[in-house]
């Protein structure tokens, strides 16, 4: 997280896109005859589970398709993939618009599709094997995530403790929806539903509830698909079970 300087790996993906999207991405589906063999045994649709760890960043943000490697200019960008001003000035970063890459962006970005994994992974595994996913956001915890943050940005994120903008959990509390999202047994019975015109109702929960505040295009299926032939390019592998 808040990797300062645009990062980029051996392959071309940006680091936050790579290490919190596309690693888990080609693990999961490596390991997926295992998880397969797992759903057999299991007398519970939907017992057998793959939990994404997001965060609050879907319901701010989108996946940036035009320049997923961060080298246009924000102003440049399509509106609707253009950074949520406001919420970055928060974070303490300024001339937005003129920027190419934002930090907490790049994190944003791999946290939607963490998201948008969990949905195309429950298309493909549900109804056949029995296999659920989804993704969980734990909540703010003190740890040493935004131990890469710059300066301004460190004191940013005091300021908004001290006003009150986030509260921190506890270690405990913050493992709580990943707890929800690995065990609870209702979860399955909404996938794919759309509620109050939000769909996939299920695929994030938050505070240990399903949630109904990501972005549309956080939740949406067509993204999903979109993201999963991206993933596939990248790793180079077209998965199929």
């Amino acid at each position: 997280m808040l990797v300062p300087e645009r990062t980029l790996t051996d392959e071309g993906i940006e680091l936050h896109f790579a290490t919190n999207h596309i690693g888990h991405f080609l693990l999961t589906n490596l390991i997926m005859p295992k998880l397969i063999k797992a759903a057999e045994g299991s007398p519970t649709k939907g017992a057998t589970r793959i939990v994404n760890v997001t965060s609050g960043s879907p319901t701010v943000a989108a996946i940036r398709w035009s320049d997923m490697t961060f080298e246009k200019v924000n102003r440049d960008l399509p509106q609707n993939e253009q950074p949520n001003y406001a919420f970055h000035g928060l974070w303490g970063v300024k001339d937005l618009e003129n920027l190419s890459y934002i930090p907490l962006e790049g994190y944003h970005q791999s946290k939607v599709a963490n998201v948008l994994f969990g949905i195309g992974a429950t298309k493909r595994l549900y109804e056949k094997y029995g296999i659920l996913s989804l993704a969980v956001h734990p909540g703010v915890i003190q740890t040493e995530l935004s131990r890469s943050a710059v300066p301004e940005t460190a004191s940013a994120i005091e300021q908004m403790a001290a006003t009150g903008v986030f509260t921190y959990k506890t270690l405990g509390a913050g493992a709580a929806t990943s707890l929800v999202g690995a065990l609870d047994p209702k979860l399955g019975e909404d996938v794919g539903k759309t509620v109050d015109g939000k769909e996939n109702y299920g695929a994030f929960l938050v505070d240990c509830q399903v949630s109904k505040k990501a972005r549309a295009e956080a939740v949406s299926s067509a993204e999903a698909e979109r993201l999963w032939e991206v993933s596939e390019k990248l790793v180079n592998e077209t998965f199929a079970w």
